[in-house]
C-alpha cells in the first residue's frame, strides 16, 4: 500500500461528527455534529467554514438540488437551504417514539434519500421498532425494512443495484438487491465485523465497487471487495472514527468524521471530534448522488 497522509482539517471539535458528504457543484464538504444539531460546510480550497444550527439530534444529510441539503431529523426529513438558512419540513416516518430516531442515510441514483433508524434502550430479544425508510422527491415516505436495530452506512454499488446497510450492534453489514422504484430483495450477509471487536459504522463505495466501512471501536477503516473479502485496513490517529466519504477534485481524498463525546463513547485524544482527511489512496470515489426534491 502506498504511503498515506492522514491529517486533521481545521479545528472543529464535534461531539458526534457524522455523515460527511461531498457537494461537487459547490466543491464543498458538508458534515454534521449529530448531538449538537450542527451542519458544517467547508470549502477546502479556501478553508472557509460555515456552521448552521438545526434541531438536534440530526441523523444524516445529503446534497439536494440547489444550494441545500436533505436532512434526517429525529422522526422525519427536511430540506435545509444554505442561502436562506431556512429548514423546510418534508415527510416523516410516522413513528413518534422517544427510543427511536433516524440515523444514517444516503441518496440513490434516482434522487431518493434512504435512511435508517436506531432503536435505543431495546431489551435483548425485544422486537425492533423503526427500520429503513425511503424519502422520495415528492415527500412521500415508505418503509423498506423493519428488522434493522441500529442502521448505519447505507451505500450503493456503482451500478446502483446493490444496497449495503450495516446493523452496528449486530456487527453485520447486509447486502440487498436494490430497485429505486421497488422493495428490497435478496437480503444476504455481506460482512461480519466481530473479529475487529467493533461494529461497522459509516460506509461508502469506491469506483472499483469496494466497500469502505468505519470500524468505530477499532479506529480503522476497512476496505472490502464486492465478494466481502477484506482487502486492507487503514489505522487512524484518533480514538473513535464514525463515517467517511470521498471528495475533493477528482474524488481522490477520503474525509473522516469522529467522536469527542457521544452517548456511548468518549475520546481520549485532543484531536478526537475533529475532521480528518486521508490522502494518497490508490482509488477514487463515486460521484455523490443528490436528493431530487
Amino acid at each position: 500500500m502506498p504511503h498515506l497522509d492522514i491529517h486533521r482539517l481545521g479545528i472543529t471539535r464535534d461531539q458526534l461528527g457524522e455523515s460527511p458528504c461531498w457537494d461537487a457543484e459547490a466543491q464543498a464538504l458538508c458534515w454534521i455534529d449529530a448531538l449538537a444539531g450542527t451542519v458544517h460546510r467547508l470549502l477546502p480550497a479556501t478553508g472557509a467554514l460555515a456552521s448552521h444550527a438545526l434541531p438536534a439530534p440530526l441523523g444524516a444529510i445529503a446534497p439536494a438540488q440547489g444550494d441545500a441539503v436533505v436532512v434526517a431529523l429525529r422522526h422525519g426529513f427536511g430540506r435545509y437551504d444554505f442561502g436562506t438558512r431556512q429548514l423546510t419540513m418534508l415527510g416523516d416516518i410516522g413513528l413518534a417514539d422517544e427510543d427511536v430516531r433516524l440515523n444514517d442515510g444516503k441518496c440513490d441514483a434516482a434522487g431518493n434519500f434512504v435512511a435508517g433508524t436506531m432503536h435505543m434502550n431495546r431489551a435483548e430479544g425485544a422486537p425492533v421498532r423503526g427500520g429503513l425508510y425511503r424519502l422520495r422527491p415528492d415527500g412521500s415516505v415508505e418503509r423498506l425494512a423493519d428488522d434493522i436495530g441500529f442502521a448505519n452506512g447505507p451505500c450503493f454499488s456503482p451500478d446502483g443495484r446493490t444496497l449495503y446497510l450495516a446493523d452496528s450492534l449486530a456487527r453485520v453489514i447486509w447486502a440487498y438487491d436494490y430497485d429505486p422504484q421497488g422493495p428490497l430483495a435478496h437480503k444476504r450477509r455481506f460482512v461480519e465485523t466481530h473479529a475487529f471487536e467493533s461494529g461497522p459504522d459509516g460506509a461508502t463505495v469506491d469506483a472499483e465497487g469496494f466497500v469502505w466501512s468505519v470500524l468505530v471501536r477499532a479506529a480503522q477503516l476497512a476496505r472490502f471487495s464486492p465478494d466481502g473479502d477484506l482487502e486492507r485496513c487503514v489505522p487512524l490517529p484518533l480514538t473513535y472514527p464514525t463515517s467517511l466519504c470521498f471528495g475533493g477534485p477528482g474524488l481522490t481524498q477520503l474525509y473522516v468524521t469522529s467522536i469527542s463525546r457521544s452517548a456511548r463513547l468518549e475520546g481520549r485524544l485532543p484531536q478526537d471530534g475533529g475532521l480528518f482527511v486521508v490522502d494518497g489512496l490508490p482509488v477514487v470515489g463515486l460521484p455523490t448522488q443528490r436528493f431530487g426534491g
